[in-house]
């Protein structure tokens, strides 16, 4: 296909891949796959995102999901190219196509690279600069994801590895703490947890909640491009995110049904995980989110293709719970500058920060402040990529360092120092874990409970928890938490840039989402 057919695909460029070592041009016979994100066939209305009264898949697919021309332009068009479909989803706007790296070459006006990581890492397929489209898919495919298979997120937990012996908690007694509703166990809610990694085995989960005289919940593996639940027997590896995200909730809310969607850790794996767990049959209340990267590790295509799938989510009434990173202010980045990390950063999802916790089982906090000690710290930030949205304009979200206005991080917080961590069992062994990894399943967790409590899911629940709020004001249902920073933000009354609203008062929480 010459470059007169085909058009700029916009926000699709892509870096070069640092810490890797180029071993040359990709093999034109290998196969690999791609998944293809289509504009909506209408905006999606915004009034519909908060309930009481939320859409089915099938309403979503009919009113806002591909249309019916478009997904036949592009099946057409891509078929003719040499490529097979192997998956149409309407509902979520996704067309996944496989073939020869020659033929998606040639389509998307790439080349394709062989690297391996440095340091022993994995070998895989990479590409820079931007992509392009067949001038008849201008304007229908808004994203090509996937063909760079990098490692799109980190796990946001923290293995405690101090000298002295941490204070730390199982999950149900830090329900206790937090006063989650009483005569709630989420029963009749379901939760997808999403992993870009490791996995789990039955028995520990089995174990763990019985050694808490907990009913052991119904926990079911759900593969996503072709990853299976695949424990390493390393507590230390991906296992240690996949097991604290399990027996958190499973602690928190033992009458919730589980689903872990295991998913490759690329744009394309993430984007396709969170999309089919959206719209699973139930749909599920919440959706626990624990990894995550710099916004601007992120392509543009990328992080719109997620965030609208999140604001689907809303819209069916799924309430997303993505952790805001365990490395404070710069998230990690080394360039003199504050990062916000994605997709927490998406003003469709409820990002969740960490404190550190000091109490006493099971109902005494003598002290909660900003978690920011033993290397890690809560992320939070100003967005460089969302703007301001409607539910924080009032809360008192600061201007960036170069002025710029955008999406606050995070929104609510929790414990998740390490020192004040997770009591848990990975792969036989006891551990104690921190990081907003935590968090993320914490909330979920609790939204399940308060769906219980309500008669109702919440979808996005900001409009709600935000109502009135005011700069120095502290909200109802949240301990506000005052004391600590976490690199270029400090804790203030009412929200802000380490901890958000604070961490939840359950009971209060949940009077304050059915005052009325």
């Amino acid at each position: 296909m010459t470059e007169a057919q085909r058009v700029p695909l916009p926000g699709s460029a892509r870096t070069e891949l640092t810490g890797a070592e180029l071993l040359g041009p990709a093999d034109p016979e290998a196969t690999i796959s791609a998944t293809l994100v289509l504009r909506r066939r209408a905006e999606l209305d915004e009034a519909a995102l908060t309930g009481p009264e939320f859409l089915t898949p099938a309403a979503l697919a009919e009113r806002y999901g591909a249309a019916d021309e478009d997904v036949r332009r592009v099946r057409e068009t891509l078929t003719a190219a040499g490529l097979t479909v192997i998956e149409e989803h309407p509902g979520s706007r996704r067309v996944v196509v496989t073939g020869p790296v020659r033929a998606l070459n040639d389509v998307f006006g790439t080349e394709l690279s062989r690297v391996r990581v440095r340091d022993g890492g994995a070998e895989h397929h990479a590409r820079t600069g931007e992509l392009s489209l067949p001038a008849v898919l201008d304007g229908v495919v808004t994203a090509v994801l996937g063909l760079d298979e990098r490692d799109q997120a980190r796990a946001q937990f923290r293995v405690y590895s101090g000298t002295e012996a941490a204070q730390s908690v199982t999950p149900d007694q830090l329900g206790s703490l937090y006063d989650f509703p009483p005569h709630t166990d989420g029963a009749g809610q379901t939760v997808a947890i999403i992993e870009l990694g490791g996995g789990f085995t039955t028995s520990d989960i089995d174990d763990y909640l019985s050694g808490l005289n907990l009913p052991v919940p119904q926990v079911s593996a759900v593969e996503v491009d072709g990853v299976k639940n695949a424990p390493t027997g390393d507590p230390n590896s991906a296992d240690g995110e996949v097991l604290l995200d399990i027996e958190v909730i499973g602690a928190l809310a033992p009458g919730v049904t589980q689903l872990v969607y295991f998913a490759p850790n690329t744009d394309q794996g993430f984007l396709d995980a969170v999309s089919t767990a959206i719209h699973a049959t139930p749909t599920p209340a919440a959706v626990s989110i624990s990894w995550g990267q710099s916004e601007d590790q992120w392509t543009e295509q990328a992080r719109t293709a997620m965030d609208q799938a999140f604001a689907d989510a809303a819209a069916l009434g799924v309430t997303i719970c993505a952790a805001s990173g365990d490395s404070g202010s710069t998230d990690g980045e080394t360039d003199g500058k504050q990062h916000a990390d994605f997709p927490a950063s998406s003003p469709h999802a409820l990002a969740c920060g960490g404190t550190h916790l000091d109490a006493t089982p099971p109902s005494t906090i003598t002290a909660e402040t900003v978690w920011n000690a033993g290397g890690g710290a809560s992320g939070g930030g100003v967005s460089d990529a969302f703007p301001v949205p409607d539910f924080q304009t009032s809360a008192g979200v600061p201007a960036r360092a170069d002025g710029g206005t955008g999406r606050g991080v995070p929104d609510v917080a929790g414990n998740a120092d390490p020192a004040t961590g997770y009591q848990i069992l990975v792969d036989g062994q006891q551990a104690v874990v921190g990081g907003t990894s935590a968090v993320a399943p914490l909330w979920s967790a609790l939204i399940c409970r308060l769906a219980q409590g309500a008669g109702r899911r919440f979808g996005l629940i900001h409009t709600q928890l935000y109502q009135g709020a005011q700069p120095g004001r502290p909200q109802p249902g949240f301990r506000d938490i005052t004391d600590g920073d976490n690199g270029a933000y400090q804790a203030a009354a009412g929200w802000d840039a380490c901890t958000g609203l604070g961490s939840p008062d359950g009971a209060a929480l949940l009077r304050a989402l059915t005052a009325g």
